[in-house]
């Protein structure tokens, strides 16, 4: 069973449109052919026309706070080595002048950011994993070969200290990797309202396990009008003391696999199948809602359909998507 309770709200940093369960009064008046940005559904004056930015964005308890997590339109978390989290962290409508820490690149990562057709940067990686990248049509900008726009701070030691400027690691795009990126899910229209908060049920939080020692929970704030993150019982915030939220989140539920590949300290590197298709949840607007996800290739988008299979639409605005394994465990309340 999901449940889903909480808060929508932009961050200062990303265009001001309200959301749920107001939309309808909101974005009255807006047009529906209007231009809108991509990856978020806000409505915009004009989308430049420049390509998503993938960045492989660490979350261990030696990498918190994270600078730029909240400027980001869509992250999605994976399950890594020893049970942790990493993030990938895709920026598009808005570039925070810094970024990090900044890590490695994973197995999983060209299935995530393949879709974008833009770049992705991380901070280096074993040579199959690259490789997989730059055949899935990305331009990859790697910290470990000598790529522009990447730093060391003085606050952390190494490796959890490399951080990066977006707009330096964009002004790198090749002649094939400069457009916007398509859609990537799709946003209620004008007047009407998201599927969680039209077909689903009222929840305020939405506990999930990654693994045993990855256990973020999200909490509904109607003040901020988005969901809000925690770290078990510990507060996500930035850098900057700002709670991290979104106004979406997503939760696929997904195959995991071990690989051969090992860690320095012998954990085996693990996989996240992010083809096919699964159950899935929703959750918008002080609201959850089942549906059921696909993906036929690394190439595609994630599609998401409700128990009708009707297209699943979001609130305009960021999305976090979390890729539970199907060991894991998804509660709402």
């Amino acid at each position: 069973m999901l449940v889903v309770a909480g808060v929508v709200v932009w961050p200062t940093v990303k265009p001001h449109v309200a959301t749920l369960p107001f939309l309808d009064s909101v974005l009255a008046g807006t047009s529906p052919s209007g231009p809108a940005w991509p990856l978020t559904g806000v409505p915009a004056d004009t989308v430049p026309d420049r390509p998503a930015l993938a960045v492989k964005i660490e979350n261990s308890s030696a990498a918190r706070p994270q600078t730029g997590l909240n400027a980001a339109d869509m992250v999605w978390e994976q399950v890594v080595e020893g049970g942790m989290t990493r993030f990938v962290a895709v920026y598009h409508s808005t570039l925070p002048p810094e970024i990090g820490p900044v890590r490695s690149i994973r197995p999983m990562d060209a299935a995530i950011a393949a879709p974008l057709g833009g770049l992705l940067a991380f901070s280096g990686g074993v040579p199959p994993y690259i490789a997989a990248a730059e055949n899935a049509g990305l331009q990859v900008l790697r910290q470990d070969s000598g790529a522009d726009g990447f730093f060391r701070t003085t606050a952390r030691s190494a490796p959890h200290n490399v951080h990066a400027t977006p707009q330096t690691l964009l002004d790198q795009a090749d002649a094939d990797h400069r457009s916007s990126p398509g859609v990537q899910f799709e946003h209620a229209a004008p007047g009407e309202q998201p599927t969680a908060v039209e077909a689903g049920q009222p929840a305020a939080t939405l506990d999930l396990e990654l693994s045993s020692i990855s256990t973020p929970r999200w909490t509904w704030s109607a003040t901020d009008g988005r969901w809000l993150r925690a770290e078990g019982s510990t507060l996500a915030v930035q850098a900057d003391g700002a709670r991290i939220g979104a106004v979406n989140v997503v939760v696929l539920r997904v195959d995991v696999v071990q690989t051969e590949a090992r860690d320095p300290a012998g954990n085996p590197v693990p996989e996240t199948v992010l083809t096919g298709s699964g159950p899935a949840l929703v959750a918008s607007g002080g609201h959850t809602a089942e549906a059921t996800w696909s993906k036929p290739g690394v190439g595609d988008r994630v599609e998401l359909t409700d128990v009708d299979g009707d297209p699943v639409t979001l609130a305009p605005g960021t999305t976090w998507v979390e890729l539970v394994p199907n060991s894991g465990a998804v509660t709402t309340g």
